[in-house]
């Protein structure tokens, strides 16, 4: 079951959207078993189970199939993949989801060998320690990687102001004013963004809705022990992902600002 575990850490999030709503989602399927993390951005549920589980389940929900574990298994990473790739492959499987209490059911349905095909993945909710090494410390590996990006192009940017004076002193003009600037002020550029920010202006480049895809998918892995899971999302939610967001957004400004330079 390592394996599976090692696997799934290196598994990108992806966005999985069903008909009743949209999870963030990463799977790992091998001939061995899958390992699934599945999270709406309120929970994180989870299911990691080996070709044993996958034959009985298999029996129990195919009764007209007879296969090895590791046909069912392939045929589930063949349904996932394109699925978690954002694929759209018509016809050829339908996803849909419930709560039941605090678990979550993924159920699939499709077609095998001509016959009616039907899975579903148990998922209960995630340890803490697997949601901070899937989730927290990743994305807060990214935030500092974010700030060290903010800080080096503001350098530049003071650098970019210091040269342009320089030509200016040597008597250098502007052949089109409008590509003309105001010397770039780190301080009072970050408090105007702050207010801004705390005031619900949107974020610059990104789109809270449509962009969460964008930010979330590249987290890579990269243990919290003795906290409520609850308490580890609403420190997702509140003290990371809303400074990486920040971070981001701010970044995108300093690019943008460098290109007119």
């Amino acid at each position: 079951m390592e394996e599976l575990e090692q696997g799934l850490l290196m598994q990108p999030w992806a966005w999985l959207q069903l008909a009743e709503n949209s999870l963030l989602a990463k799977a790992y399927i091998t001939k061995q078993g899958y390992a699934l993390l599945v999270s709406d951005l309120q929970e994180v549920w989870h299911e990691q189970v080996d070709a044993s589980v996958v034959s009985q389940r298999a029996k129990e929900l195919n009764k007209r199939l007879t296969a090895p574990p590791e046909a069912f298994l392939c045929h589930l990473d063949e349904l996932l993949r394109p699925l978690l790739k954002d694929i759209v492959c018509p016809g050829k499987a339908t996803f849909s989801c419930e709560r039941v209490a605090q678990a979550l059911i993924l159920q699939v349905r499709s077609e095998l060998s001509g016959l009616p095909f039907c899975w579903t993945f148990h998922c209960i909710l995630a340890s803490p320690s697997l949601v901070s090494q899937h989730l927290i410390r990743p994305l807060m590996g990214m935030t500092l990687a974010l700030q060290c990006q903010v800080k080096e192009l503001a350098a530049l940017l003071c650098m970019k102001d210091l040269e342009i004076q320089d030509y200016q002193e040597s008597g250098a003009t502007l052949s089109r004013d409008r590509l003309k600037t105001e010397p770039f002020e780190e301080n009072s550029f970050l408090e105007q963004f702050m207010v801004e920010d705390s005031q619900g202006a949107p974020d610059k480049g990104v789109d809270l809705n449509k962009g969460k895809q964008n930010l979330l998918i590249p987290l890579l892995a990269l243990n919290q022990a003795h906290t409520p899971l609850n308490a580890l999302l609403g420190s997702l939610h509140t003290n990371l992902a809303t400074p990486f967001i920040r971070c981001f957004s701010y970044s995108n400004i300093l690019c943008n600002r460098m290109s007119f330079l």
